[in-house]
């Protein structure tokens, strides 16, 4: 990236080369093929379909195999300016201006800074993981991104290792059982009692935990990892079980030394470019837009994807994503629409040792009825205020595979 002001004619500008700001891309290139568009991303803008990352290890796939298109050439068939390995480091909402700063810059307090204009702004910059205190970044994973998780799998194509995971939601479950199918032993640490415990009622994850233990992973629920430090070549994790109330006296510490540590503790929004712009934000689910047309209370600017929220619930599937792209590319270039109608998609874990699918919005309390239940299959219905059903889980046994 040039650090001169960019003479650029004003355009769409993208933030964030994800799936997200790329749908948008497409939605608009489908129905104007002129209209000035920048893409600015603090990588190299590669296309590849992130939900890829929690089952590619297992089908020795590597983070190249995942790579559907270099982003030089996406931005070229796209007929796109793509501004690779560059940050915004402040949006002026009232200028339309942004300021942006080369990833790749050597010396950050010696830096010149360029700056670039826009007519229409769209925030696609993602969510990023979540790193407790306990959580070191520099000796824990994460595979959130393609870049890491091209790291990791290098770590752990030389043989059998011992790799814990922390956090048993749906992608801290979906890696444990790709990489027990890849040859290594897994030990899956959660604060709560089963995997998916935020979501589904105990019910529902106590199968979910029954299926995981039953594959080999070790499950250690209702744990507070409290550190994770250096052990010669290893990692020693400490951790211990939640107080109870009651409690006299503080649990005592266990530890477990293994080869890696990954982080699957949940996603947060960066609020620094929102700040900036005086965009409205939630810290809990990020960006507030507009429901039917993905507009933040700022003009000219949307929000898609992870980084922004509907009626206070954050918008991380990959579903949804393109009806959003049509929506903000409709809203952008002028064309008329009925306006983004927000449904949340189906949930599917990618599990093979259990079947779990989710519809509506579940939450793990609430008013949760069964529907069906048997050995092979439990169907549960969340009820609302008004008796009306808002979420249904569906968790059933996997069917056996004929040899």
């Amino acid at each position: 990236m040039s650090v001169e002001n960019s003479n650029k004619p004003a355009g769409i500008v993208i933030i964030g080369a994800g799936l997200a700001g790329w749908h948008v891309i497409d939605a608009i290139r489908s129905k104007d093929k002129q209209i000035p568009i920048t893409l600015i991303t603090s990588d190299n803008g590669d296309r590849y379909h992130k939900p890829m990352l929690t089952m590619a290890i297992s089908q020795k796939k590597s983070a190249a195999d995942l790579v559907r298109a270099t982003g030089a050439d996406a931005a070229t068939a796209a007929e796109v300016t793509l501004m690779a390995n560059t940050d915004v480091s402040d949006i002026d909402a009232v200028s339309q201006q942004l300021q942006l700063v080369s990833t790749n810059r050597s010396d950050p307090a010696n830096t010149a800074y360029a700056t670039i204009s826009y007519d229409k702004l769209v925030l696609a910059m993602g969510a990023h993981p979540i790193f407790p205190k306990s959580l070191p970044q520099d000796l824990v994973w994460h595979v959130n991104h393609i870049e890491r998780f091209g790291q990791l799998q290098q770590k752990l194509a030389t043989g059998s290792q011992h790799v814990a995971i922390v956090g048993a939601g749906m992608v801290g479950t979906e890696i444990a059982e790709d990489l027990l199918k890849a040859g290594h032993k897994i030990t899956l640490i959660d604060l709560n009692d089963a995997p998916l415990a935020q979501m589904l009622p105990a019910k529902a994850t106590a199968r979910i935990a029954k299926a995981v233990e039953s594959q080999g992973i070790q499950f250690l629920g209702g744990y507070l990892v409290t550190s994770v430090t250096r052990h010669n070549q290893q990692l020693e994790i400490s951790y211990k079980p939640l107080a109870s109330e009651g409690d006299i006296e503080s649990p005592q510490s266990s530890t477990l030394i293994v080869d890696h540590v990954i982080a699957s503790t949940g996603l947060v929004v960066d609020d620094t470019l929102p700040a900036a712009a005086g965009i409205e934000f939630n810290p809990r689910t990020g960006i507030v837009v507009d429901a039917p047309t993905l507009r933040t209370n700022q003009a000219n600017i949307y929000a898609i994807g992870d980084c922004m929220s509907i009626d206070g619930v954050p918008c991380r599937y990959v579903a949804p994503l393109r009806a959003q792209a049509t929506t903000i590319a409709d809203d952008i270039l002028g064309i008329s629409h009925d306006g983004y109608d927000h449904k949340p998609p189906m949930i599917r874990l990618k599990n093979k040792a259990i079947s779990v699918m989710v519809t509506g919005v579940p939450r793990s309390d609430g008013n949760w009825q069964i529907k069906t239940e048997t050995d092979d299959e439990l169907v549960m219905e969340l009820l609302n205020d008004n008796n009306e059903v808002s979420a249904v889980a569906t968790i059933k046994a996997p069917i056996p595979v004929k040899v």
